[in-house]
């Protein structure tokens, strides 16, 4: 069964707070990080040690072009290979790679986890990290919603999907693999992802 917690280690906060506060570039607020934990279903892996992170409302996009924000903070912490699209609505997941959606504009229902996964609101300036194995899907979206997808330097992009069983076998063996990013795509080196992802 999937379960969320909040981050409870501090983050240059002193001890108790939830609270996090960085040095990052001026758009990257203060917030209290949302964690994820999902068991392999039997279908979706999902990762056996690490959970999906959601940071809301981390970024206040706005102009012609919010998704340039993202992009620029993103890479500004050593993510890359990014995309803007939306989200598949069949279920899939990434076995050898980590995954940052940013929601630029709009707004959607995601499910994480798979089928007995969790459904999760989100919204423009919300991000979730994605560790390799996490299953992904759009259930609903708004006809704006826009996405930028960014990946950290280690790890090499694949799709997997549930529909493939092969793909699964090779998922169980790679995604143990996929080591832990050096940088949390928002706060950088010593970012929350790095001390949560132990």
């Amino acid at each position: 069964m999937p379960g969320e917690e909040n981050f409870r280690r501090p983050f240059d906060r002193p001890a108790g707070s939830r609270t996090l506060r960085g040095a990052p570039a001026a758009p990257v607020r203060e917030v209290e990080i949302k964690t994820f934990r999902f068991a392999d279903d039997g279908k979706v892996p999902n990762h056996p040690r690490w959970p999906l992170l959601l940071y809301p409302q981390v970024l206040r996009p706005a102009g012609e072009d919010a998704a340039a924000l993202f992009e620029s903070v993103f890479a500004g912490n050593g993510w890359g290979g990014m995309w803007r699209d939306g989200v598949y609505p069949y279920v899939h997941y990434h076995s050898r790679i980590h995954e940052a959606l940013g929601i630029v504009r709009g707004r959607a229902r995601l499910r994480f986890g798979g089928e007995s996964g969790a459904e999760i609101a989100v919204a423009a300036g919300d991000v979730a990290v994605l560790p390799a194995g996490t299953g992904h899907q759009r259930l609903e979206a708004s006809a704006d919603f826009l996405v930028v997808g960014a990946y950290p330097p280690e790890g090499e992009y694949d799709l997997c999907r549930t529909d493939a069983p092969a793909d699964r076998d090779r998922a169980l063996q790679t995604i143990p693999q996929v080591p832990k990013p050096r940088s949390d795509p928002l706060f950088g080196a010593g970012g929350p992802l790095t001390r949560i992802w132990e």
